[in-house]
């Protein structure tokens, strides 16, 4: 059964009076008290009203659905054999996980060619992206993998130069691009910049190609966590009206003379600017790719959400008919941390569901003789096992596994112990390791012998994100190596099994004691 805390969680730090005592249709406490302070997320609500809508704190905060979805990837295993090896020579002293190949190319002509199969989809203007994309990005770009700088960051630069309605100069969107290039080594990777209603307006895109030199550009239609446009917090009434008067929404409306005199009088304190919904259409979308590569785009993205199965169904054909170069396909149940904390545990289609129906739509495609653009799929992927499910379920057409939340978490830590190694306060749980970053960050080695003096100019936040991705790749590679498949592009649907009637029912996974069962039955019979 699908469950939801719907009336308490830390995310809007807010909790029951009665824990033990709650009912399951409302999430309200069994006995509701005449007298009681209001800590459950009503309470909060009768006195704050629309503020506890969001996760909290605002800003500081990464947040993901409490849902429990009838089906999610536990619900299937990952198979292996004894016999052979793809990729490799079945000999054992040369079918070893570190001989697993996991890089990998993307994209229709011209390849973006990646080191390892990830991609961290859209981070945009908001303060949690901001503070810690000095560690995302130069870790992605050690990594070899995609960054995606996400929405709204021009429009939020209260620097940008816009003249005549377009941006003409941006140095916040400068500095994110230019520090990703600037650790890129050899060719591997990308930054990818994406653009919503408002910074297609702005023409964001072709500022960032003509300008920044950037290869990649992604459209936006949505993501998993939220059904509408993106939002910040605005705690300053000036720049909550410099945002107003740059187009974006701002509520309540920070021009108004009494809105003006409530926020000063401490009535609240923070505004919120929401971005626009766009309203696709498939000639608009087919007019918007040939523009951006009429400019000089070299690869067109095109990120969508976890919306009803004909929005799925429309971004895979107008991609199709596009010849993009790549598809992401955000699920339900992630996020960032900045979505309507209701909105992020009841909208959307779930992860297996949405990525099931994207493969048998891919499927429908190719058999058809039509383009299938390479696929990366998004929504709550954090480890190795779960890399190799969401590929394996979507093979031979999901290429790349979309990851936000975890490499910032990454980002984070990494962050915070360069600081309390700065205050010389390293935490007792890290300091078994050691007290400096060479003993701390197990990859420090590595780093030392591939950037030599440049190490020390290595952010301890990007340290963390390159570590975890080489847990995360050399997970991956144990894993495939036990399929017998060493390169990526041999992963297959039968490398997994269902474990319930209904996870099989859903993706068309064999269920567990169904599989191999024709060969089982040769073998047994001959």
């Amino acid at each position: 059964m699908a469950l939801t805390k719907i009336n308490a969680s830390a995310a809007t730090l807010s909790k029951n009076r009665t824990e033990g005592a709650i009912s399951s249709l409302s999430g309200m406490c069994a006995t509701c008290v005449d007298g009681c302070i209001g800590m459950c997320e009503i309470g909060k609500s009768a006195y704050r009203g629309h503020e506890v809508i969001y996760p909290q704190p605002f800003g500081i905060i990464t947040t993901a659905c409490e849902k429990n979805y009838p089906v999610d990837l536990s619900y299937f295993t990952i198979l292996g054999g004894v016999e052979g090896a793809q990729g490799i020579e079945a000999d054992s002293n040369k079918a070893i996980f570190s001989n697993v190949n996991l890089e990998t190319k993307i994209g229709k002509d011209k390849k973006i060619k990646l080191r390892a199969p990830v991609v961290i989809p859209g981070l945009g203007s908001t303060a949690i992206a901001k503070n810690n994309w000095e560690g995302l990005a130069i870790g992605a770009a050690m990594s070899g993998i995609i960054l995606t700088i996400g929405e709204n960051v021009c429009g939020m630069d209260p620097k940008s130069e816009i003249v005549k309605g377009k941006v003409k100069y941006s140095p916040e969107l400068e500095w994110r691009v230019n520090l990703y290039k600037k650790w890129q080594r050899d060719g591997y990777g990308a930054i990818v910049v994406q653009a919503n209603v408002e910074d297609t307006n702005l023409g964001v895109h072709e500022y960032a190609i003509s300008e920044l030199d950037v290869d990649a550009v992604e459209l936006k239609w949505g993501q998993g966590a939220k059904n509408i446009g993106g939002e910040v917090k605005i705690k300053e009434l000036k720049k909550a009206q410099f945002l107003k008067k740059r187009g974006y929404i701002v509520i309540p409306d920070p021009m108004d003379p009494n809105i003006i005199k409530a926020f000063e009088h401490g009535n609240f304190k923070e505004f919120e600017r929401h971005s626009r919904v766009g309203m696709v259409t498939e000639d608009a979308f087919l007019k918007r790719v040939k523009e951006l590569k009429d400019v000089g785009a070299k690869h067109v993205f095109l990120k969508t959400g976890a919306y009803r199965p004909v929005a799925l169904a429309q971004a895979l054909k107008f991609s199709s008919k596009a010849e993009i170069d790549l598809l992401t396909v955000d699920a339900a149940g992630g996020g960032s941390g900045m979505s309507p904390w209701r909105m992020m545990n009841e909208w959307g289609v779930p992860e297996v569901e949405l990525h099931s129906l994207l493969y048998k739509y891919a499927d429908k495609l190719a058999k058809n003789d039509k383009y299938v653009p390479d696929i990366a799929i998004a929504g709550g992927f954090s480890f190795e096992d779960q890399m190799m499910k969401g590929l394996a379920l979507g093979a031979p057409y999901f290429k790349l596994i979309g990851m936000a939340r975890a490499p910032l978490a990454a980002a984070m830590v990494g962050k915070t112990i360069g600081k309390k190694i700065d205050e010389g306060m390293v935490p007792v749980y890290i300091e078994r390791f050691g007290n400096t970053p060479e003993e701390i960050f197990v990859t420090a080695p590595d780093l030392k012998r591939k950037f030599g003096k440049d190490f020390e100019k290595l952010p301890t936040g990007a340290m963390g994100v390159y570590t975890y991705m080489e847990r995360l790749h050399q997970g991956l590679r144990q894993i495939m190596a036990g399929c017998r498949k060493f390169s990526l592009e041999y992963i297959s649907r039968d490398d997994i099994a269902a474990l319930t009637k209904e996870a099989a029912d859903v993706s068309n996974i064999p269920y567990i004691t169904e599989v191999d069962e024709k060969d089982a039955n040769k073998i047994l019979n001959g």
